[in-house]
């Protein structure tokens, strides 16, 4: 196993075009943890992250994880990429009720380019806000002790400074979907979760060490997130295939179609969508919220930190929603329906056509439903152990399906290219052992 799994990674290499973007991504990722080290311009970094660690258990915390940290030492990459998730959603839902954003969902590339232009403006319109809130916070919290020169200037270096990173974040994240290796907006909250990693673990064992954590709770944790893991690797893969049977047809003297295959229908169409989705449209009231010293302001954010049950009730929402929504979005039963009929296939048992359609529609509202239960119990259950036990965020249930899930993700498209040049997969999948050959 460990022998395959070496000589599969040296395989990486060998393939030119494999290991340029396999580097690319490495190198792009390097520049986004460098970045992630760059204070903001004006403010008292050592006092501002002292502060903000004692604030781990709550929301801020919570979103410091899709910062990689940056939230909580507010450097350039503070905002991290949640304005252009953001973005993203508000663009997708008006794709549903304004007709000129869903012709150019149907306009193909063309189409594609433009709502991703539209994305893009918004990213930078609600880092704007983001931005401006946060500067503004800064200057209240503690009686501004954060802030070395108050004002004007402060807020504009600011504003300028946090939407300029989001900025590069989002270019950085669309160049390595372009050039690299798997989803770069994914792969960029991916490197922020497993970058602080290492120091969660030590968090967590100094909790051991001072006696807020016995060796029964220590334990119990580990074998919480080895049941969490083996739970999202293994549903992750599961499929519901729908048996298809395509008809003969003779054209001359040739007999063409006939064979059976099968519609693989993924248990969690949307992946790690919904839990991020999710965490972005809580984050976006709640990151200003808890820079306020206000008290009905205060009382906001309370309300909406990790544990409390307004807080539960709309994640486990949010995550619904958004399984079924990215799945309606991604598979139409209208379009598969049509597509099997027009090449002569059907489902046995199922007349073509608006029966097939609905029949799809029934099975894939089933396993959306199944898929959303799992994400909530994966996102939720643990989370609200972890927050009871006062661990680091890093090992609760979203975090590990972040990894899990972009990591199979980009393992699966090295895969891909491995297999395309007759090379064996690491996953260990598709073809026997084959020595590979120099393209």
């Amino acid at each position: 196993m460990l022998e395959r799994l070496l000589t599969s990674f040296q395989n990486i290499f060998k393939i030119p075009e494999l290991r340029t973007r396999v580097l690319f991504t490495l190198g792009m990722l390097v520049v986004y943890r460098i970045g992630s080290h760059i204070p903001t311009p004006g403010i008292n970094g050592e006092a501002l992250s002292d502060f903000l660690q004692k604030q781990g258990g709550s929301l801020l915390g919570f979103l410091d994880i899709f910062s990689g940290g940056s939230l909580s030492r507010l450097t350039i990459f503070a905002l991290g990429i949640m304005p252009y998730i953001s973005a993203s959603i508000i663009l997708q839902l008006l794709t549903v009720v304004i007709p000129h954003l869903t012709k150019l969902a149907k306009e193909g590339e063309r189409g594609r380019k433009k709502i991703i232009q539209y994305t893009r403006f918004g990213t930078i319109g609600i880092a704007l806000i983001q931005g401006f809130g946060i500067a503004i916070g800064l200057e209240q919290m503690n009686q501004g002790a954060f802030v070395l020169n108050a004002g004007w200037g402060f807020r504009l270096m600011t504003v300028i400074t946090l939407t300029a990173g989001t900025g590069f974040l989002m270019w950085l994240g669309e160049q390595i979907t372009e050039r690299g290796i798997g989803n770069g907006i994914s792969l960029i909250i991916f490197a922020g979760i497993v970058a602080r990693l290492p120091a969660a673990v030590a968090q967590t064992y100094n909790l051991y060490e001072i006696g807020q954590l016995n060796a029964f709770l220590l334990v119990g944790l580990a074998l919480l997130m080895v049941a969490v893991v083996a739970a999202i690797v293994f549903l992750e893969s599961g499929r519901r295939k729908i048996p298809v049977q395509y008809a003969k047809r003779v054209i001359g003297r040739r007999v063409y179609g006939g064979q059976s295959t099968h519609i693989p229908l993924k248990i969690n169409t949307a992946g790690v969508i919904p839990p991020i989705f999710a965490s972005s449209i809580i984050a976006f009231p709640a990151t200003i919220a808890g820079f306020f010293e206000t008290p009905w302001v205060q009382a906001i954010g309370a309300q909406l930190a990790p544990g409390s049950l307004l807080y539960t009730l709309m994640y486990v929402g949010l995550i619904v929603f958004f399984c079924f929504f990215y799945t309606a979005v991604v598979l139409n039963p209208v379009d598969m329906a049509d597509n099997m009929k027009k090449y002569g296939g059907f489902i046995p048992g199922i007349r073509p056509g608006q029966r097939t359609s609905d029949y799809i529609y029934s099975v894939l509202t089933k396993i959306t439903f199944a898929g959303a239960m799992y994400l909530a119990i994966v996102c939720v259950i643990p989370e609200l152990l972890i927050y009871k036990l006062n661990v680091p965020f890093y090992f609760g249930g979203t975090s590990l399906l972040i990894v899990i899930g972009v990591g199979l993700d980009t393992a699966q498209q090295i895969e891909s290219h491995m297999l395309m040049r007759n090379y064996e997969g690491f996953l260990g999948k598709g073809m026997a052992p084959l020595r590979g050959r120099s393209s």
